[in-house]
């Protein structure tokens, strides 16, 4: 399989939904940290051709410090983060080569993926230029304000995305610089790009690709480490 392909980790939050003095991508999980963990399925990947991960300021030396040894295995860059998601994959994709053909951004903090999974985003991307995985929305979904339902959603075209995202590398440059100009900032990268008119290919997530974001987050996923 050519190298073809960047990925960026932007990993620049704080955990303060985690309630953690220590950033949650630094927590550890069966002996390996979050971060280590989640990287370390994209060093192994046969299309990656670089890494570049985005931490807050303070954490870069760490960071460069707990990823060395995967460096090692493919380029892997750490540079400081923004002060927002989107901030930190703008940091993160300067560092992109130009002769870069997909770049795919992953959450620090999803570290359950598959190769499978990357492959099938990778694909997907290739075939369309932009691509997510995502799973159907199976709960009723209600509109509230003020703690008050005010209509029931049809959830049979609701999705709820994971990542990794998977973008032709001139079309997520451009996507971010529309962002940046008009001074939007997204949820996820899929939004940018859906805002230029180009669409985005869904293909099937995992029930197990979480992002951990609080501490029943943690629990649930040291316990499917222990299992």
């Amino acid at each position: 399989m050519v190298r073809d392909t960047a990925v960026l980790v932007p990993a620049g939050g704080i955990g303060a939904r985690l309630g953690s003095a220590t950033p949650k991508q630094f927590l550890a999980l069966g002996g390996v940290p979050i971060l280590v963990a989640t990287v370390r399925h994209f060093a192994r990947h046969p299309a990656v051709q670089a890494i570049v991960v985005a931490v807050p300021e303070t954490h870069v030396s760490r960071a460069r410090r707990m990823l060395g040894s995967l460096a090692r295995r493919r380029p892997l860059a750490v540079v400081a983060g923004g002060l927002t998601r989107q901030a930190s994959v703008e940091r993160a994709l300067q560092e992109v080569a130009a002769d870069v053909e997909l770049v795919v951004v992953h959450d620090a903090v999803r570290p359950f993926i598959t190769g499978a999974l990357i492959d099938s985003v990778l694909a997907a991307a290739r075939d369309h230029g932009a691509a997510i995985c995502a799973l159907p929305i199976n709960e009723t979904v209600k509109r509230v304000s003020e703690e008050f339902v005010v209509e029931t959603e049809d959830r049979s075209s609701l999705w709820a995305v994971q990542t990794p995202q998977a973008f032709r590398a001139a079309l997520l440059r451009e996507a971010h610089e529309k962002a940046s100009r008009d001074g939007i900032v997204g949820t996820d990268d899929a939004m940018l790009v859906e805002r230029l008119g180009h669409r985005v290919r869904v293909v099937p997530g995992h029930a197990n690709n979480i992002k951990i974001t609080t501490p029943a987050d943690l629990r649930r996923a040291r316990a499917s480490v222990r299992r």
